[in-house]
């Protein structure tokens, strides 16, 4: 690569980090493995970056991002481990409301398997159509649906008080 296409992909990974990396915690569920997702991804645009840096660099990444997490959880879905993780503590009741329900929404959000977060980052994050969707993780527009459905079933089931706010929310409209 030249000094030139060099200085244009540095500059394009400070611009667009800070997006890509809210895309990647949320695919991947932890910040560690978000920044292991990007460092990925970003490698992987490096190697083709002289063909992309004329296009739209951004959606390349975010399709590597996609489908590094699709294989993450293939990969991790064939071994026979189980990671098991000890509950933290209740959090305490912060004065601003907002900060309890983001944390009731990411810890119910992690107890979602990889595939079923995927989908939801896609479809309500990134605002993809479930046909768009289907087309960056290889599967049919019924499997979108079936996971998107059952995601949304276990969050309710997880954190019935997001069920309640909303509902809440609706009703002060």
């Amino acid at each position: 690569m030249d000094a030139h296409a060099k200085q244009r992909f540095h500059e394009f990974v400070v611009a667009r980090t800070p997006a890509l990396i809210r895309v990647a915690y949320l695919l991947a569920g932890d910040q560690h493995r978000a920044e292991d997702l990007l460092q990925t991804a970003l490698t992987k645009t490096m190697v083709r970056w002289r063909t992309l840096q004329h296009g739209d660099p951004e959606a390349y990444v975010r399709r590597v991002l996609y489908h590094e997490q699709v294989s993450w959880w293939r990969r991790a879905s064939r071994r026979r481990e189980t990671t098991v993780h000890q509950l933290p503590d209740t959090p305490l009741a912060d004065p601003s409301g907002d900060t309890d329900l983001r944390l009731q929404m990411r810890q119910a959000l992690q107890q979602l398997t990889p595939k079923q977060r995927t989908v939801l980052v896609l479809r309500y994050f990134e605002d993809l159509s479930e046909t768009q969707v289907a087309a960056v993780l290889g599967c049919s527009i019924g499997t979108v649906r079936s996971q998107t459905h059952r995601a949304i079933t276990r969050l309710r089931s997880l954190a019935p008080e997001l069920v309640r706010f909303t509902e809440l929310q609706e009703v002060n409209r």
